[in-house]
């Protein structure tokens, strides 16, 4: 009996003779190896690093379309200047263009993530139900399975919020609409849109979508405040509300708010936060505040920079420590590529808007959408 030596020059071994005892030695060595191989194999298959979590993500996103009206004269509303003969020459081309344009944007939002369209997005502006039928039916969102949460609401323009949603992955369970009731300085009534409520299961998540457009700074913005102050309140009172009848809710406001993340409307009037860290209890986290004290923006007026297009959460939305059992807050960001951005000229890398002044533009919308992605892991 022996044990082996290597030829080096060979690479095979060869057996030199030795005492019993010492064969006994070398194969308890090598036992106790074997057997420590074989424990240190055990650990690494529990360590992380061996382990692939993999996750669900759904985009949440939120979009001002600038006026899709549709081409047909509303007797009760002030639509008169999209029409054929209106300031704007708003002719039957131009309206299919603009749902075409709408309908390419909404479909890339998120799309380099998830490989589709959002699961659920807000709109804002406009006019009817069936400019959203013709949207979700348009060449880019016709296989999306979108379908329709809309209320006509008493805005003087016609110009409502909605919600589409992607069947397959959200079902409603409960819509409404909330007016917001504004007088001016001589009491004569300002009629402005709704605000919409929608529960639903994402997937299999319950999850209330507050759609917001608030009243424009039109007459300035001090002056103007205390109509955003107000529809501060109606969505206060609608997460009142919610809290009312569910347990840690999981809520999401989203809309074009007229005023900026910083503003006393949404800090104070929402109640946010723009840190997640500052996060509590009844108290919103806002993933804007911080891009727009960065100098991001989602609209320019006047060589004025703001970010009225908001999404924020409530606590139950952000994970305690990066779970994801549930759907989660994952990240957040604005939609603004290179062809929704103004190329050249005075407005340049301003949103690229359906007008100019009142010179069709070919564009998409004086605002840039937003959105954030939801994560969760898969079973």
């Amino acid at each position: 009996m022996g044990y082996p030596k290597k030829n080096k020059s060979l690479n095979v071994y060869f057996l030199t003779f030795t005492e019993p005892k010492d064969i006994e030695s070398i194969l308890n060595t090598k036992k106790k190896i074997f057997t420590s191989f074989l424990f240190l194999f055990a650990i690494l298959l529990q360590s992380p690093y061996c382990q692939t979590t993999t996750y669900k993500i759904r985009t949440i996103s939120f979009y001002n379309v600038e006026n899709l009206f549709d081409t047909i004269d509303n007797p009760e509303t002030f639509d008169e200047d999209f029409t054929k003969k209106g300031k704007y020459g708003y002719t039957s081309k131009i309206y299919w263009d603009k749902i075409e344009n709408i309908g390419k944007v909404i479909s890339e939002i998120g799309f380099d993530k998830t490989k589709s369209g959002p699961a659920i997005i807000g709109l804002a502006e406009i006019e009817n139900r069936h400019v959203l039928a013709d949207l979700i039916s348009s060449k880019n969102l016709k296989d999306g399975r979108y379908k329709i949460i809309h209320f006509d609401s008493p805005d003087r323009r016609g110009i409502d919020v909605a919600l589409l949603y992607k069947e397959n992955l959200f079902k409603p369970l409960d819509q409404k609409a909330f007016e917001v009731r504004l007088w001016d300085e001589s009491g004569k009534r300002i009629f402005t849109r709704d605000q919409l409520l929608v529960t639903g299961l994402l997937e299999e998540d319950l999850i209330h979508i507050i759609v917001n457009h608030w009243p424009s700074r039109r007459g300035g913005q001090i002056r103007s405040s205390s109509r955003r102050a107000k529809s501060a309140f109606v969505t206060s009172q609608i997460i009142e509300t919610i809290h009312n009848e569910f347990v840690n809710p999981k809520i999401i406001i989203m809309g074009d708010f007229n005023d900026d993340p910083v503003d006393i409307s949404i800090k104070e009037g929402l109640k946010s936060v723009g840190n997640v860290k500052d996060l509590k209890k009844d108290l919103f986290y806002n993933p804007m505040e911080e891009m727009f004290i960065k100098g991001f923006n989602t609209l320019a007026y006047r060589d004025g920079l703001n970010l009225f297009d908001q999404i924020l959460l409530s606590e139950s939305c952000i994970s305690p420590n990066n779970s994801y059992e549930t759907f989660q807050f994952y990240k957040a960001g604005i939609f603004n590529p290179d062809y929704l951005r103004t190329q050249n000229g005075r407005y340049l890398e301003y949103p690229y808007r359906t007008f100019q002044n009142s010179t069709y533009n070919s564009g998409y919308s004086d605002h840039f959408p937003v959105y954030i992605y939801l994560i969760k892991k898969k079973n």
